[in-house]
């Protein structure tokens, strides 16, 4: 058994491959390394390990080269989680030693791993999220039933002010959500992601029905969207943007609904909400309150140079939340086209 380092988007065949996986997510699919590589011009460079003709051992990486912050290899950048596939055959120590003698060669500062814990049990995390998952069903009311209460009176609510839901696949709606999307990332105090990011996802995932766009609309005017990814029998909820003035209509709770109800009308198994910082108990409530599990996500970074895994921090954009807040939307786009490439 070899270990092959691989690019997933001319790879034959890599997706059905990557099902026979069981510890598989939409991250670890051709089309997210497609998305990254064409938005930001990183290199997919994924570690693997293939056995008569499946893959026993996968670590995913982007080659990411920047002047402004320095070479590195992330698995995955912009991307909630993607933790490394190993099956009992695979011996992660050794596949690990081969990644960091590749990353000396390529001259990267360090290793970063997006979830690990089953795997670093010894290493200190540098970073810790939340993730929720919810296990779907086919009776859609049975989830329902199983939501807080609190979960259950904002869809009722949004459904008694007339909010209307649809769910689309067009790039129309793309852009409806990007305009929503900028709104919100202003309001957090972060630039605008590029809009070609978003129409590369149209192009790679969208458009090939791998994932759904979910947008709410109130007297004709969409008031608050979601964008979700699909795989196999897992989604998982990607990004999220509302309109504040029309919080009041909870909105946002029967865009979850609705999707969540898409999902298992479409016989998938499992639903993702995505990574959730420690810190924002609200959001956490807010995936809480549909019945899903809470579980830790750790993040792993590891120094070629000092050949250790780090413990700090280091912030990023999050230092200018609030001159980011401050500014207009164009300039935040402006600065999001530049950044962004070197944040991942």
């Amino acid at each position: 058994m070899d270990l092959q380092i691989i690019n997933p988007i001319n790879y034959p065949d890599w997706d059905n491959l990557l099902l026979k996986t069981p510890a598989y997510s939409f991250f670890h699919s051709s089309a997210w390394a497609k998305v990254l590589s064409e938005s930001y011009h990183y290199v997919p460079t994924y570690f693997t390990l293939f056995h008569n003709d499946k893959i026993v051992a996968l670590i995913p990486m982007m080659d990411i080269q920047s002047a402004l912050t320095g070479n590195r290899g992330v698995a995955l950048p912009f991307t909630d989680y993607c933790e490394p596939i190993m099956s009992e055959d695979a011996q992660l120590q050794d596949i690990f030693l081969q990644l960091v003698n590749y990353g000396k060669k390529a001259n990267w500062r360090f290793i970063e791993l997006r979830d690990g814990a089953n795997f670093f049990q010894d290493a200190t995390p540098y970073a810790t999220y939340f993730g929720h998952s919810l296990v779907l069903s086919l009776d859609e009311e049975y989830c329902f039933f199983h939501f807080k209460g609190s979960t259950r009176r904002n869809i009722r609510k949004a459904l008694a002010e007339g909010v209307e839901i649809k769910i689309l696949n067009s790039m129309e709606s793309i852009r409806e959500f990007y305009k929503l999307n900028c709104l919100t990332r202003k309001r957090h105090g972060l630039p605008s992601q590029p809009y070609h990011l978003f129409k590369s996802i149209y192009d790679n995932i969208i458009s090939e029905d791998r994932g759904l766009v979910v947008m709410a609309y109130y007297k004709n005017i969409a008031i608050a969207g979601a964008v979700y990814f699909h795989l196999g029998d897992k989604a998982i909820y990607k990004y999220g943007a509302s309109d504040r003035r029309y919080q009041h209509l909870r909105a946002n709770n029967l865009v979850m609904w609705e999707a969540i109800k898409w999902y298992c009308r479409n016989g998938y198994q499992s639903f993702y909400f995505g990574r959730t910082e420690m810190e924002h108990v609200g959001l956490r409530q807010f995936k809480i309150g549909w019945g899903a599990e809470e579980y830790p996500i750790l993040y792993y970074r590891y120094s070629l140079r000092k050949s250790i895994f780090l413990t700090e921090k280091r912030s990023n954009l999050t230092m200018f939340h609030d001159l980011f807040s401050r500014l207009p939307v164009p300039l935040l786009k402006m600065i999001g086209r530049i950044l962004y490439r070197h944040m991942g």
